[in-house]
C-alpha cells in the first residue's frame, strides 16, 4: 500500500483511456481502478474523466435510447459495486427535461449529480446538440471536507468555481475531455492559476487520456494551490492512477508532489501523433498498417509513427517507383525501412501506367500531357496500397501534410487514399522539425532526405516550388488564412506579397472538396481540417473577383 506521508486527504486523479460506446468495458476500468486506489493506495476519493463511462465524445450516439439504457445499468452497477471510497464518475444522465452532461458522486451506495452548466459549442464541440445546461453548485463531503466539482467548460468561465466557493466549497474538482493542440498545456495552467485565485481555492484538474478518431487527449492532469501554483502535474499521453495529497488545516492545502516538466514543442506533438496513430489502429482492431514509402520526408516520418505507435512487426512498407523516380529516393526508402526493420516491398509501376497510357490513347489524342498523367501514376500506387491493406487487415496510412491538403497539392484516390492521416494536420515546415526531433532519439531518417528539395516525382525533374510557394512562405501564409481566419487585406498588409496571397487563398477555397473525402487525421493546431473547419464545398463567399484583381 502506497505510504499517505502523513497527509489528511488523499485523491487519486485516474487519467485513464477508454473506448466510445464500449460502456461496459469502461465501467469495468473504472471499477478496477477504484478498487486499487483504495486498496493499494489508501485513498479516500478516485476523480475520473469527462463522460468516462461512455468515452468522448459519443456524438449521435446520444441519440439512442438503447445506448443510454446502457448507461444508466452501468451507473447501477457501479452504485452497487463502489465501496470504501469516493468516486466521481462522468456520464450522460437521462431526466425528463433532456439529457445532462453530469459528474456522478458515488458514496457508499449513494450517487449525488452536478450537472454541467457550460456547454461548448466551438471548434471540435458541439454539446448544445445534445445536452440541456445546468444551473446549480453541487458540494459533497470527502473526509469531512466540502468538496465543489465542475465539469471541463465550466472551468472556463469563472461563474462555476466563484458558485462553488460561495456555496461553501474548500476544495475544486474539475473533471475533463479536454482535446490537445500545440501550447495546450500552458494555456490550461495559466487559466486554472487565474481560477484558484478568483475562486480562493485549491484545482484539482483531471484529463482523458487518448485518441478518438482525429482527436487526442494528451491526460496532463494537475493539481494548483489556491495561489496558483502547479502543486502536482501528471505526464502526457500516459494512462494511470495518480495520487495527490492534501494537509487539512485553516485551508486545504496541495503536497507538493512529482510535476512533470513542460515538453519541447516537437517532443509534444510526437507523442500525440503516436498515441494518435495507436489508438486509431488498435481500437478499430486492424491487424497493422502499410503504407507508400517515396523516400521523401512525409512517408519517412509517417513510417516512423507507426513503428513507435504499433512495434516494427505489424508495419509494412512499399517502394512503387515510377519513370520518374530518382535513385536517391529508392536508396533513401530502403535505408529508411531497413533503420526501423520493417517489412519492405519493391513494387514498380511503369507496366499498369503504362497500360493506362494505352487503353486512354485513344480517347486523349491531339491532347498535351499535363497533370492527368501524373495523377493516373499516384492512383497507380493507390490501388496497389489498397489491395495490399484489403488482403492482409491492415490499414493504409496515408502521408500527406496540412500544407498539401490546404491548397490541394494531393492526388484524389492516390496518394489520399486510405485510412488514416497521421500528418494531415502537420504543415511542412513542422514534419521536418518532427524528423529531425526522431532523428534525436535515434537516426532512422536519411540527412539526405531532409536536405534534398522536395518532390513528388511524377513529372521530369519536378520539385514542390514548381507548383507551390516556398514552404518558408507557405506555411505561415496558411497559419493566418486557416488557422487565424485573417483576410487577404490582413495577410498582405502583413507584408506578403499580394499575387501569391491571392493565389494561395484561390487554392484553398477550390479544394474543400478534396479535404471533405480525406480520411480523418490527429489534430495538433488550433485549427485542423475536418470537424474542426466546417466549410461549404459549393459556395460564393470567396470574393473571385478580388483574387483575380479584377
Amino acid at each position: 500500500m502506497t505510504s499517505r506521508n502523513n497527509a489528511d486527504l488523499r485523491i487519486v486523479m485516474a487519467q485513464q483511456n477508454y473506448l466510445v460506446g464500449d460502456v461496459h468495458s469502461n465501467a469495468r476500468q473504472i471499477l478496477a481502478a477504484c478498487k486499487r486506489a483504495r486498496d493499494e493506495m489508501d485513498a479516500d476519493a478516485v476523480v475520473f474523466p469527462e463522460l468516462a463511462l461512455t468515452g468522448y465524445p459519443p456524438e449521435d450516439l446520444l441519440f439512442r435510447p438503447h445506448f443510454i439504457e446502457h448507461v444508466d445499468a452501468a451507473v447501477e452497477r457501479l452504485r452497487q459495486d463502489i465501496s470504501g471510497i469516493t468516486a466521481i464518475i462522468g456520464y450522460p444522465l437521462q431526466c425528463q427535461d433532456g439529457l445532462y452532461n453530469v459528474a456522478g458522486v458515488f458514496q457508499d451506495g449513494r450517487i449525488t449529480t452536478y450537472r454541467k452548466q457550460h456547454l461548448p459549442n466551438y471548434s471540435v464541440f458541439d454539446e448544445q446538440r445534445y445536452f440541456r445546461p445546468g444551473t446549480e453548485a453541487c458540494i459533497v463531503q470527502i473526509k469531512d471536507v466540502p468538496v465543489g466539482i465542475t465539469v471541463c467548460e465550466d472551468i472556463w468561465e469563472p461563474g462555476p468555481a466563484r458558485q462553488a466557493a460561495a456555496a461553501g466549497a474548500r476544495l475544486l474538482v474539475n473533471i475533463n475531455a479536454s482535446p490537445f493542440h500545440a501550447g495546450k498545456r500552458a494555456v490550461r495552467e495559466q487559466l486554472l492559476a487565474l481560477r484558484s485565485q478568483q475562486a480562493g481555492l485549491p484545482i484539482m484538474y483531471v484529463n482523458l487520456v487518448g485518441g478518438q478518431d482525429e482527436l487526442v487527449f494528451d491526460g496532463s492532469s494537475f493539481v494548483v494551490s489556491r495561489e496558483g501554483e502547479v502543486t502536482q502535474h501528471a505526464p502526457a499521453c500516459e494512462a494511470g492512477l495518480y495520487p495527490v495529497d492534501f494537509r487539512l488545516d485553516a485551508d486545504v492545502v496541495p503536497l507538493p508532489g512529482v510535476c512533470i516538466p513542460l515538453q519541447a514543442p516537437e517532443a509534444a506533438i510526437y507523442e500525440v501523433l503516436v498515441l494518435g496513430v495507436r489508438d486509431y489502429i488498435n481500437k478499430n482492431h486492424f491487424d497493422g498498417v502499410v503504407l507508400g514509402l517515396s523516400g521523401g520526408v512525409d512517408s519517412a516520418l509517417t513510417l516512423a509513427l507507426a513503428v513507435d505507435a504499433i512495434g516494427a512487426e505489424r508495419v509494412e512498407a512499399v517502394m512503387m517507383p515510377s519513370r520518374y523516380t530518382a535513385d536517391m529516393s529508392l536508396e533513401d526508402a530502403r535505408a529508411e525501412a531497413e533503420a526501423l526493420s520493417v517489412g519492405y516491398h519493391v513494387i514498380p509501376i511503369e507496366a499498369p501506367f503504362s497500360s493506362f497510357l494505352e487503353v486512354l490513347h485513344d480517347i486523349f489524342a491531339g491532347l498535351e500531357a499535363d497533370t492527368t498523367e501524373e495523377n493516373i501514376q499516384a492512383r497507380c500506387r493507390g490501388v496497389i496500397l489498397m489491395a495490399i491493406s484489403n488482403k492482409k487487415g491492415k490499414i493504409l496510412l496515408t502521408t500527406g501534410n496540412k500544407s498539401e491538403m490546404s491548397v490541394g497539392y494531393a492526388t484524389l484516390y492516390g496518394d489520399m487514399a486510405g485510412g488514416f492521416a497521421p500528418l494531415k494536420d502537420v504543415p511542412k515546415l513542422l514534419v521536418y522539425r518532427l524528423c529531425e526531433y526522431r532523428n534525436r532519439l535515434g537516426a532512422v531518417i536519411p540527412q539526405r532526405v531532409l536536405e534534398r528539395p522536395p518532390s513528388a516525382e511524377l513529372a521530369p525533374n519536378q520539385k514542390d516550388e514548381d507548383s507551390l510557394p516556398p514552404y518558408e512562405v507557405l506555411d505561415p501564409l496558411l497559419e493566418r488564412y486557416i488557422e487565424r481566419d485573417e483576410s487577404i487585406e490582413q495577410i498582405i498588409a502583413a507584408g506578403f506579397d499580394a499575387a501569391v496571397v491571392k493565389r494561395v487563398a484561390k487554392l484553398v477555397e477550390r479544394n474543400e472538396y478534396k479535404r471533405r473525402q480525406a480520411p480523418p487525421g490527429v489534430k495538433i493546431t488550433q485549427r485542423a481540417f475536418g470537424r474542426d473547419r466546417r466549410y461549404p464545398i459549393t459556395s460564393g463567399y470567396i470574393n473571385l473577383a478580388h483574387i483575380n484583381g479584377i
